[in-house]
Protein backbone atom coordinates (compact mmCIF):
# COMPACT_ATOMS: atom_id res chain seq x y z
CA UNK A 1 0.00 0.00 0.00
CA UNK A 2 1.26 3.69 -1.11
CA UNK A 3 2.11 5.85 1.80
CA UNK A 4 -0.40 8.27 2.46
CA UNK A 5 -0.26 11.73 0.86
CA UNK A 6 0.58 14.35 2.95
CA UNK A 7 -1.65 16.81 0.94
CA UNK A 8 -4.14 14.61 1.31
CA UNK A 9 -7.35 15.66 3.10
CA UNK A 10 -7.96 15.11 6.90
CA UNK A 11 -3.78 15.60 6.82
CA UNK A 12 -2.42 17.86 9.76
CA UNK A 13 -1.33 21.71 8.51
CA UNK A 14 1.82 21.81 10.41
CA UNK A 15 4.04 24.81 9.78
CA UNK A 16 7.92 23.65 10.12
CA UNK A 17 9.77 25.66 12.38
CA UNK A 18 13.55 25.96 12.56
CA UNK A 19 15.77 24.85 14.68
CA UNK A 20 17.28 26.74 17.36
CA UNK A 21 20.48 25.16 17.61
CA UNK A 22 21.25 25.45 14.18
CA UNK A 23 20.32 28.90 13.37
CA UNK A 24 22.34 29.77 16.81
CA UNK A 25 25.74 28.18 15.33
CA UNK A 26 24.69 30.13 11.38
CA UNK A 27 23.58 33.39 12.49
CA UNK A 28 26.78 35.62 12.64
CA UNK A 29 27.90 39.11 13.81
CA UNK A 30 25.34 38.56 16.70
CA UNK A 31 23.98 42.43 17.21
CA UNK A 32 22.70 43.38 20.84
CA UNK A 33 20.57 46.51 21.39
CA UNK A 34 20.43 48.64 25.13
CA UNK A 35 18.12 51.19 25.13
CA UNK A 36 18.99 53.83 28.23
CA UNK A 37 22.47 51.97 27.80
CA UNK A 38 24.53 55.05 28.72
CA UNK A 39 24.04 54.69 32.05
CA UNK A 40 23.76 51.93 35.47
CA UNK A 41 22.17 48.79 34.52
CA UNK A 42 22.01 49.73 30.58
CA UNK A 43 25.98 50.35 30.97
CA UNK A 44 26.52 47.24 32.65
CA UNK A 45 24.35 44.97 30.73
CA UNK A 46 25.76 46.64 27.91
CA UNK A 47 29.51 45.78 28.80
CA UNK A 48 28.43 42.15 29.39
CA UNK A 49 27.11 41.54 26.08
CA UNK A 50 30.45 43.12 24.36
CA UNK A 51 32.59 40.88 26.61
CA UNK A 52 31.02 37.66 25.02
CA UNK A 53 31.75 39.13 21.67
CA UNK A 54 28.50 40.64 20.66
CA UNK A 55 28.64 43.82 18.67
CA UNK A 56 26.28 46.34 20.99
CA UNK A 57 24.27 49.58 19.96
CA UNK A 58 23.42 51.74 22.58
CA UNK A 59 21.37 55.00 22.74
CA UNK A 60 20.75 57.76 24.73
CA UNK A 61 18.57 60.94 26.15
CA UNK A 62 19.53 64.74 27.11
CA UNK A 63 18.99 65.23 30.78
CA UNK A 64 18.38 68.77 31.86
CA UNK A 65 20.43 67.72 35.63
CA UNK A 66 23.01 65.04 33.37
CA UNK A 67 26.11 65.07 30.98
CA UNK A 68 24.52 61.89 29.48
CA UNK A 69 26.03 62.19 26.37
CA UNK A 70 29.57 62.90 28.11
CA UNK A 71 28.59 59.14 29.97
CA UNK A 72 27.49 57.58 26.57
CA UNK A 73 30.83 58.51 25.27
CA UNK A 74 32.56 56.99 28.19
CA UNK A 75 30.51 53.86 27.67
CA UNK A 76 31.04 53.42 23.35
CA UNK A 77 34.54 53.37 24.29
CA UNK A 78 34.81 51.00 27.00
CA UNK A 79 32.99 48.39 24.69
CA UNK A 80 35.00 49.70 21.48
CA UNK A 81 37.66 48.19 23.98
CA UNK A 82 36.40 45.00 24.15
CA UNK A 83 37.29 44.82 20.57
CA UNK A 84 33.72 44.51 19.43
CA UNK A 85 32.11 47.21 17.04
CA UNK A 86 29.52 49.78 18.82
CA UNK A 87 27.06 52.00 17.83
CA UNK A 88 26.40 54.94 20.25
CA UNK A 89 23.42 57.69 19.38
CA UNK A 90 21.19 59.57 20.79
CA UNK A 91 17.68 58.30 20.40
CA UNK A 92 14.51 59.20 22.23
CA UNK A 93 11.87 55.73 22.72
CA UNK A 94 8.79 57.65 23.37
CA UNK A 95 8.77 58.58 19.54
CA UNK A 96 8.56 55.85 17.38
CA UNK A 97 10.27 58.19 14.07
CA UNK A 98 13.37 57.92 16.22
CA UNK A 99 13.21 54.75 16.99
CA UNK A 100 12.94 53.41 14.08
CA UNK A 101 15.39 55.59 12.15
CA UNK A 102 17.99 54.56 15.46
CA UNK A 103 17.49 50.30 14.42
CA UNK A 104 18.06 51.02 10.67
CA UNK A 105 20.77 52.55 11.59
CA UNK A 106 22.20 49.72 13.49
CA UNK A 107 21.10 46.94 11.12
CA UNK A 108 22.74 48.83 8.64
CA UNK A 109 26.26 49.56 10.93
CA UNK A 110 26.00 46.37 12.91
CA UNK A 111 24.62 43.88 10.24
CA UNK A 112 21.55 43.38 12.03
CA UNK A 113 19.85 42.90 15.32
CA UNK A 114 19.17 39.93 17.55
CA UNK A 115 19.28 40.82 21.01
CA UNK A 116 16.78 43.87 22.73
CA UNK A 117 16.94 44.75 26.24
CA UNK A 118 14.50 47.59 26.92
CA UNK A 119 16.35 49.39 29.51
CA UNK A 120 15.48 52.78 29.26
CA UNK A 121 12.99 54.37 31.98
CA UNK A 122 12.21 57.18 34.03
CA UNK A 123 10.50 57.85 37.68
CA UNK A 124 8.36 60.69 38.66
CA UNK A 125 7.59 60.22 42.23
CA UNK A 126 4.69 61.87 44.24
CA UNK A 127 1.97 60.74 46.55
CA UNK A 128 -1.05 59.82 44.04
CA UNK A 129 -3.24 62.52 44.77
CA UNK A 130 -0.33 64.86 43.86
CA UNK A 131 0.86 63.46 40.99
CA UNK A 132 0.42 65.83 37.59
CA UNK A 133 -0.52 64.70 34.31
CA UNK A 134 2.90 65.26 32.94
CA UNK A 135 4.08 63.10 35.60
CA UNK A 136 1.66 60.19 34.60
CA UNK A 137 2.36 60.59 31.08
CA UNK A 138 6.13 60.97 30.87
CA UNK A 139 6.69 57.53 32.92
CA UNK A 140 3.94 55.96 31.20
CA UNK A 141 5.47 57.32 27.25
CA UNK A 142 8.76 56.09 28.26
CA UNK A 143 8.46 52.65 30.25
CA UNK A 144 5.90 51.67 28.56
CA UNK A 145 5.01 52.96 25.05
CA UNK A 146 8.92 53.50 24.80
CA UNK A 147 9.11 49.29 24.78
CA UNK A 148 6.78 49.16 22.55
CA UNK A 149 8.46 51.13 19.87
CA UNK A 150 11.34 49.27 19.88
CA UNK A 151 9.83 45.86 20.15
CA UNK A 152 7.68 47.01 17.04
CA UNK A 153 10.78 47.98 15.35
CA UNK A 154 12.47 45.22 16.23
CA UNK A 155 9.76 42.78 15.08
CA UNK A 156 10.17 42.78 11.37
CA UNK A 157 13.94 42.02 11.18
CA UNK A 158 13.30 39.14 14.04
CA UNK A 159 10.49 37.52 12.51
CA UNK A 160 12.31 37.87 8.92
CA UNK A 161 15.10 35.66 9.95
CA UNK A 162 13.27 33.49 12.56
CA UNK A 163 15.68 34.51 15.66
CA UNK A 164 15.71 36.82 18.39
CA UNK A 165 15.34 37.57 21.82
CA UNK A 166 13.86 40.25 24.27
CA UNK A 167 14.18 41.17 27.82
CA UNK A 168 12.23 43.77 28.54
CA UNK A 169 13.68 45.34 32.41
CA UNK A 170 10.48 45.45 34.59
CA UNK A 171 10.69 46.25 38.55
CA UNK A 172 9.97 44.69 41.89
CA UNK A 173 7.52 47.09 42.65
CA UNK A 174 5.55 46.11 39.49
CA UNK A 175 4.59 43.49 42.52
CA UNK A 176 5.33 45.03 45.90
CA UNK A 177 4.72 49.34 44.81
CA UNK A 178 5.93 51.37 47.65
CA UNK A 179 4.26 54.70 48.59
CA UNK A 180 4.31 57.41 46.20
CA UNK A 181 5.18 55.52 42.66
CA UNK A 182 1.79 54.61 41.79
CA UNK A 183 2.79 56.04 38.19
CA UNK A 184 6.05 54.11 37.79
CA UNK A 185 4.84 50.85 39.40
CA UNK A 186 1.99 50.88 36.91
CA UNK A 187 4.12 51.00 34.05
CA UNK A 188 6.04 48.53 35.37
CA UNK A 189 3.23 46.01 35.60
CA UNK A 190 1.89 46.92 32.24
CA UNK A 191 5.43 46.01 31.05
CA UNK A 192 4.89 42.54 32.45
CA UNK A 193 1.64 42.36 30.59
CA UNK A 194 3.69 43.64 27.62
CA UNK A 195 6.18 40.83 27.59
CA UNK A 196 3.75 38.37 28.13
CA UNK A 197 2.10 39.60 25.06
CA UNK A 198 4.67 39.77 22.88
CA UNK A 199 5.94 36.26 23.68
CA UNK A 200 2.57 34.72 22.67
CA UNK A 201 2.52 36.94 19.19
CA UNK A 202 6.77 36.29 18.01
CA UNK A 203 6.81 33.36 19.57
CA UNK A 204 5.68 31.22 16.46
CA UNK A 205 8.87 33.17 15.09
CA UNK A 206 11.44 31.65 17.23
CA UNK A 207 11.38 35.12 18.98
CA UNK A 208 11.91 34.59 22.56
CA UNK A 209 10.23 37.42 25.27
CA UNK A 210 10.79 37.96 28.74
CA UNK A 211 11.67 40.09 31.61
CA UNK A 212 13.89 40.74 34.51
CA UNK A 213 12.35 42.58 38.14
CA UNK A 214 15.49 43.82 39.64
CA UNK A 215 15.21 44.87 43.52
CA UNK A 216 17.38 47.84 44.29
CA UNK A 217 20.56 48.43 42.30
CA UNK A 218 23.18 50.22 43.26
CA UNK A 219 23.20 52.95 40.12
CA UNK A 220 23.23 56.80 40.33
CA UNK A 221 19.92 56.91 40.79
CA UNK A 222 19.89 54.74 43.72
CA UNK A 223 22.52 57.13 45.19
CA UNK A 224 19.98 60.21 45.38
CA UNK A 225 17.19 57.91 47.19
CA UNK A 226 17.61 58.51 51.33
CA UNK A 227 20.24 56.44 52.65
CA UNK A 228 17.08 55.03 55.21
CA UNK A 229 15.60 53.72 51.99
CA UNK A 230 18.59 51.89 50.78
CA UNK A 231 19.04 50.71 54.66
CA UNK A 232 15.49 49.44 54.31
CA UNK A 233 16.01 47.83 51.51
CA UNK A 234 19.48 45.78 52.33
CA UNK A 235 17.27 44.99 55.92
CA UNK A 236 14.68 43.47 54.27
CA UNK A 237 16.18 41.59 51.35
CA UNK A 238 16.93 37.93 52.33
CA UNK A 239 20.45 38.12 51.13
CA UNK A 240 21.33 41.00 53.21
CA UNK A 241 22.19 43.13 50.06
CA UNK A 242 21.60 45.36 47.37
CA UNK A 243 22.31 44.18 43.76
CA UNK A 244 25.14 45.68 42.15
CA UNK A 245 24.56 46.20 38.08
CA UNK A 246 26.18 42.97 36.99
CA UNK A 247 24.39 40.35 39.28
CA UNK A 248 21.10 41.89 36.93
CA UNK A 249 22.95 41.67 33.32
CA UNK A 250 24.11 38.58 34.12
CA UNK A 251 20.16 37.21 34.16
CA UNK A 252 19.50 39.32 30.53
CA UNK A 253 22.72 37.73 29.09
CA UNK A 254 21.48 34.51 29.98
CA UNK A 255 17.91 35.27 28.92
CA UNK A 256 19.41 35.73 25.64
CA UNK A 257 22.05 32.80 25.55
CA UNK A 258 20.94 29.46 23.86
CA UNK A 259 20.79 27.91 27.62
CA UNK A 260 17.02 29.90 27.73
CA UNK A 261 15.54 29.03 24.20
CA UNK A 262 12.58 27.17 25.94
CA UNK A 263 11.83 30.44 28.15
CA UNK A 264 9.74 32.79 27.19
CA UNK A 265 7.52 35.18 28.27
CA UNK A 266 8.30 34.98 31.92
CA UNK A 267 9.50 37.24 34.63
CA UNK A 268 12.76 36.41 36.63
CA UNK A 269 12.62 38.72 39.91
CA UNK A 270 16.74 39.45 41.02
CA UNK A 271 15.90 41.25 44.09
CA UNK A 272 18.00 39.46 46.68
CA UNK A 273 14.44 38.09 48.45
CA UNK A 274 12.83 41.44 48.78
CA UNK A 275 9.59 40.93 47.82
CA UNK A 276 10.23 37.85 49.94
CA UNK A 277 9.54 39.99 53.14
CA UNK A 278 5.89 40.24 54.60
Amino acid sequence: MAPRDATQVGAPATETRPDPRRLAETVQGRVAVVTGGATGLGRATALEFAQRGTAVAINYVDLPDRDVAAQALLTETAIRALGVPVYCARCDVRNRDEVEKFVTAVRERLGGVHYLVNNAGVTHDGALWRLTPEAWQEVMDTNVTGAFNCIQAVAGPMRAQRYGKIVNIASHQAFRPGFGIANYAASKAALIGLTRSAAVDLGPSNVNVNAVAPGFVKTDLLATLPREVLERAEHESVLGRVAEPDDVAHVIAFLCSEAARHITGQVIVVDGGLTLAS
